[in-house]
């Protein structure tokens, strides 16, 4: 995920909310336009896919996964930093250092946010998949091999309320997306 020059580093800019595409683009067009293309290697805003029933119809929309942030894998040297610094719409760098420079995130910040992009990317893959009623096999923890009918199908949590028999008796569980397949 990081380019193979040992100078560039991941920093954070901070941006209006709403705004982030446009930071994007700026940044893209400064590259491309202004030699900034020597300096930045990437500009990334992190989204996530949301599934939104309208009526019957299910639609996907992307939206951030962190408002208001834009990640920028870049040299930052003295010519660069003000020129990122005063791209329209960049309130600044998230972080600084003593000596009042923007600060790079830490390595395994940057690789747990990105792991949490995948695993974000692979719940909405699978958030599409599951209606209620359907029946389903459970893949992992305590419950792992039971059979069981969706009854619920939360969203927002990317969760499953599974009705399984255990006993002779109809027990609910909540389980998440990834612990479950359709039989």
């Amino acid at each position: 995920m990081e380019n193979s020059n040992n100078n560039y580093r991941w920093y954070v800019l901070r941006a209006i909310s709403g705004k982030e595409q446009k930071v994007k683009e700026y940044i893209e067009a400064a590259c491309q336009n202004a030699g900034l293309d020597e300096y930045v290697s990437q500009v990334l805003i992190p989204t996530e896919k949301v599934v939104q029933l309208r009526g019957t119809k299910k639609t996907i929309k992307e939206k951030p996964l962190l408002p208001g942030y834009v990640l920028v894998e870049a040299n930052l040297c003295d010519e660069c930093y003000p020129r990122l610094r005063n791209v329209p719409n960049v309130l600044g760098f998230l972080s600084v250092t003593k000596d009042m420079k923007p600060a790079p995130v830490r390595p395994a910040d940057i690789n747990k946010l990105f792991g949490k992009i995948e695993e974000v990317e692979e719940l909405s893959q699978l958030e599409e998949a599951y209606l209620v009623g359907e029946k389903v096999k459970v893949i992992e923890g305590p419950f792992n091999g039971f059979t069981g009918t969706i009854e619920e199908v939360q969203a927002d949590k990317k969760k499953l309320k599974v009705i399984v028999v255990i006993f002779d008796r109809q027990t609910p569980l909540e389980l998440a997306f990834n612990q479950v397949e359709k039989e």
